[in-house]
C-alpha cells in the first residue's frame, strides 16, 4: 500500500464517522432541534464535540497562532 491510499482511506474514515456522528447527533443527540447541516458541521469536527479537551487544544493552537502571526507581522 502506498502513502496516498493509505491518507485515502483514512480520510474515507473519518469521514464515514463524521457523517454517523451527524445523523446520530440529528435524530438522537444533544441538538436534535438543530438543522441537518448544523449537526454535519458538527461531525466535521467531531473529534472536538466528542472530547471537549481536543476543541481547547485546537483553540490554543489557533490563539498561539494568531498572537505569533501578530507578533511577526509587527517586525
Amino acid at each position: 500500500m502506498s502513502a496516498t491510499q493509505i491518507k485515502l482511506i483514512l480520510i474515507g474514515i473519518y469521514a464515514s464517522i463524521g457523517l454517523l456522528f451527524a445523523v446520530y447527533q440529528h435524530f438522537w443527540g444533544y441538538y436534535n432541534d438543530k438543522s441537518f447541516a448544523y449537526n454535519l458541521g458538527q461531525g466535521i469536527v467531531w473529534p472536538a464535540v466528542m472530547f471537549p479537551v481536543v476543541g481547547q487544544v485546537i483553540g490554543g493552537v489557533i490563539m498561539i497562532a494568531v498572537i505569533g502571526y501578530i507578533v511577526m507581522k509587527s517586525k
